[in-house]
C-alpha cells in the first residue's frame, strides 16, 4: 500500500505546473499630442496568464472625457512572458472633439478620463489565437514639464 502511495505521488508530480490561460488587459500607459495634432499612445498590454502570448491584433475605440476619439488599430506581433507586460505604440488621428477635450485638459493641468473599448486578439503559447473583450475606464493626468503629455 505504501509503495502505491509513493507510486502515485511522484505520477502526480510528473503533470508540472498548470497551465492558465486568463484574459489579458489594455490601458494607456502615456499619450502623447504631436504639433500635428497626431496622437502616439502607448498601450500597456499585461498577460495575466501562466503561460506567454503573442498579442496579434489591436481594435480598440477611445473616447477621451466624453469624446470619441477614434480607434486604436495594431498588430504588434508582441509576445508577452507569463504574469507579464509590455507596451505597442499606436499612432492615432483623434476627432476635433477629442482633441479639443485633451487640449482643454492639458491647458488647464487637469486629469481627464478615457476608456477603451474593444478587441485584443492574442495566442497562448502553442494554441490558436482568440479574441479577448476589452472594456476599460481610467484617468491621464498631464506630465509635469512634458508638454503634450499625459501619463
Amino acid at each position: 500500500m505504501a509503495l502505491a502511495m509513493c507510486v502515485l505521488a511522484v505520477a502526480a508530480c510528473s503533470t508540472g505546473p498548470v497551465k492558465r490561460v486568463s484574459e489579458p488587459t489594455a490601458s494607456i500607459q502615456q499619450l502623447t499630442v504631436g504639433a500635428d495634432g497626431q496622437w502616439t499612445v502607448e498601450l500597456r498590454l499585461q498577460n495575466f496568464s501562466s503561460v506567454p502570448m503573442r498579442f496579434e491584433r489591436i481594435a480598440l475605440d477611445l473616447r477621451a472625457g466624453k469624446e470619441s476619439a477614434g480607434t486604436l488599430r495594431a498588430e504588434p506581433g508582441l509576445t508577452i512572458g507569463p504574469e507579464a507586460a509590455d507596451t505597442a505604440v499606436v499612432k492615432l488621428v483623434p476627432s476635433a472633439a477629442a482633441r479639443l477635450t485633451i487640449a482643454d485638459a492639458l491647458a488647464d493641468r487637469r486629469s481627464l478620463d478615457y476608456g477603451l473599448e474593444g478587441t485584443l486578439v492574442a495566442s497562448p503559447q502553442d494554441r490558436k489565437a482568440r479574441d479577448f473583450e476589452i472594456r476599460r475606464n481610467s484617468a491621464l493626468s498631464p506630465v509635469p514639464g512634458l508638454p503634450g503629455v499625459m501619463r
